[in-house]
């Protein structure tokens, strides 16, 4: 199937020539293409727009599981008709194993397993081996650690087709060894019960239920079923593909294979550790070593079975593990969103995995092997694409030597916004002189964002501000994450005027109200102070059609210059445009509700806060329960409501509407405390 793109709007701007520029270089065979897109000019439009084009099955990767969300968000309303897939960590909390010497203090593994991401992680796999070449995948870089073997997944498959001869014991015992278990009870995803010749199963990676109708030793007929009301959705003449209930799915074969090697090297470092004289380790690897393999020969899994991954997948020390790039045909699309961050971040990863690992094994908790458990190297990474696409607005060193120095530029926003106005004034009296400028600003309806080096600092410009009269609060990494969106929604609703930080480098930063952004010491060179942390501080006041920087400094640094240099030719080109089509830079700025919506996330805060009877506290109240036509409800209608609004909730979640989740989930706090009100 082709990808179908779906959207209102055209690609406008520069948005044309480099979308026309990158698919060339993607049909020309090129290894890599660097997209230098500013802020606010449309990239995830421009990228969908080449994968639609090439036709190829797509990788998106990103740093982190918010921008991943937001990314397949935009894709899935992109692309509506294609198999959009969101591919990231499984762990709401994940605490690892590990063993602190100088303290002798050993962690254990602790974990929480969110079934919603892991049915998206089984579906993302299967729909990749499904053979389907409209794929994309949207993923943080959960996607370098090692999973199951996909020749080994592949094999597990079940089809399941009108016609077939099964007897019905054997299918069921194919069930359970691809890991689906029988339940009578709860019909959950991974599970199949069975009631005379009917057969249901739930795929652990899908939202609907197979129904199987046997006549003797015959499938007469496959249907699809809600799995709650057993309604039948669908009847699949053409049969369907039952996948794995696990991603580490292994053969009877391989199972008994593996667990006789393990023996063999459970013997050899217990006596390593003997020979060393270390009686206690040569105890421990024992004792862990020997539970574990009972474990798994009863239940086929133990805790921290990944620690034996290289068995199962029969590869040999050192070699590197399989990943969700195993899953790929040869010829995918990578594409490095926010590459600037990412790429460091795949190059960090195992590093950090190795050096926890090592203690573990030095020390008896686990065997060898365990080390053969890790994400890729940044070298292996790097082999196992052919093609790929750095997104960033300011490039790394790396990408730009990937790509050999050729760069796609996209600095035409729609808007019409230029870049901002940059103005370099000595530091001698600077808390002085931007206090008439935020005074200036303040009086134009404008807020102000300050960056300095440190927190200290940050704390202290704000109590002294403070004590002037001026509406004034900082961020930093201490500041909670809650916190920080109630500040920021402060500071877009002119609650506060002015916002102090140490980095306000933030991906997804859109404050168009700020017209001002103020570095302080701009000249003391750092990773806070380089070419790529200015351009972006800087990029934050590029929303407003009156941005303009000031950086206080007594030199100019290399770093500077380079940053201004650069954000003159970008405000150059962009103004050039302007005039020859006419455009007028316009602030789009947001009405109230639009703000309070954006920023919704913050009310959790709020009604923790306000212990959910007290709806009033502090002069702060959800705009859903200040709504008159709710406060005058009855207790049965409240209550029918209430109802309502857990069905929206609960779908926007399945839906990975997070945001509008959120909101609902904070009026239905709203509401049960208005409830409990009425009932007192």
């Amino acid at each position: 199937m082709e990808y179908k793109l779906t959207s209102e709007f055209k690609p406008t701007g520069d948005q044309p020539t480099a979308i026309a520029k990158l698919v060339e270089g993607v049909n020309n065979g090129e290894h890599a293409q660097v997209l230098l897109g500013a802020t606010g000019t449309g990239k995830t439009f421009t990228m969908a727009n080449v994968i639609a084009e090439t036709g190829k099955p797509a990788l998106v990767l990103c740093h982190n599981k918010t921008l991943a969300a937001q990314l397949y968000g935009e894709f899935k309303a992109f692309f509506p008709q294609n198999a959009v897939e969101y591919y990231i960590s499984y762990y709401d909390y994940y605490q690892p194993e590990a063993y602190i010497a100088s303290t002798d203090v050993f962690i254990e593994k602790d974990l929480a397993i969110n079934a919603e991401i892991e049915k998206l992680r089984l579906h993302t796999t299967s729909t990749l081996l499904s053979g389907r070449r409209d794929v994309i995948v949207i993923a943080s870089v959960s996607c370098i650690y090692g999973i199951g073997n996909p020749e080994e997944f592949a094999k597990n498959v079940i089809f399941l087709k009108p016609g077939m001869k099964y007897t019905r014991n054997n299918l069921l015992y194919q069930f359970v060894q691809i890991l689906y278990s029988r339940t009578e009870v709860e019909f959950t995803r991974g599970s199949f019960r069975v009631k005379g010749d009917t057969v249901d199963v739930f795929p652990a990676y899908a939202d609907y239920a197979i129904r199987l109708y046997f006549f003797g030793d015959e499938i007469e007929s496959v249907h699809k079923i809600d799995p709650v009301s057993g309604k039948k959705l669908s009847d699949e003449p053409s049969g369907l593909a039952l996948y794995p209930a696990n991603l580490f799915v292994t053969g009877k074969e391989t199972l008994n294979s593996a667990i006789k090697q393990i023996q063999d090297d459970m013997v050899q470092q217990h006596a390593y550790f003997e020979k060393e004289g270390r009686d206690s380790e040569a105890k421990r690897i024992m004792e862990r070593t020997e539970f574990d393999l009972e474990m798994i020969r009863e239940l086929g899994y133990c805790s921290g079975i990944e620690n034996y991954s290289r068995y199962f997948d029969g590869r040999s020390p050192g070699s590197r593990p399989f990943c969700l790039l195993d899953y790929f045909p040869d010829d995918y699309l990578l594409v490095v969103d926010e590459s600037h961050a990412t790429m460091p971040q795949i190059r960090a990863m195992w590093g950090g995995d190795r050096s926890r690992k090592t203690a573990l094994i030095e020390y008896g908790f686990r065997l060898p092997s365990a080390l053969d458990n890790r994400p890729l190297t940044f070298n292996e990474f790097e082999s196992m694409y052919r093609q790929a696409v750095f997104v960033s607005a300011t490039p790394s060193d790396y990408e730009l030597a990937q790509a050999d120095g050729v760069v796609v530029e996209q600095i035409i926003r729609p808007t019409g916004l230029l870049d901002p106005e940059i103005d370099i004034r000595p530091s001698i009296n600077q808390i002085d002189d931007l206090l008439d400028e935020v005074d200036n600003r303040v009086k134009m309806g404008d807020r102000v964002l300050v960056t300095t080096l440190t927190k200290r600092m940050a704390e202290e410009l704000s109590k002294y501000m403070d004590r002037l009269g001026i509406k004034v609060e900082y961020v930093h990494s201490d500041v909670k994450t809650l916190d920080r969106v109630e500040i920021l929604r402060k500071l877009r609703l002119g609650d506060i005027d002015v916002l102090i930080g140490v980095n306000l480098l933030r991906e997804g930063l859109d404050l168009p109200e700020v017209s001002l952004v103020a570095i302080l010491d701009a000249d003391k060179e750092g990773f806070l102070r380089d070419q790529r942390s200015l351009i972006q501080t800087m990029g934050r006041a590029a929303r407003n059609d009156k941005g303009k920087v000031i950086m206080y400094a007594d030199r100019i640094t290399g770093s500077m210059q380079r940053a201004i240099d650069e954000t003159n030719r970008r405000r150059a080109t962009q103004a050039a445009y302007n005039e020859t089509h006419g455009i007028t830079p316009r602030t789009v700025r947001k009405s109230h509700a639009e703000i309070m919506g954006q920023t919704d996330l913050a009310d959790y805060r709020t009604i923790e806060a306000a212990g959910y009877g007290n709806l009033e506290a502090d002069g702060v109240a959800l705009a859903m329960a200040a709504e008159p036509v709710v406060a005058m409800m009855n207790k049965v209608e409240l209550e029918k409501l209430i109802k309502t609004t857990e069905k929206q909730m609960e779908a926007a979640a399945k839906d990975l509407d997070f945001l509008t989740a959120a909101r609902l989930r904070d009026e239905l706090a709203a509401l049960k405390g208005m409830l409990k009100n009425k009932r007192e």
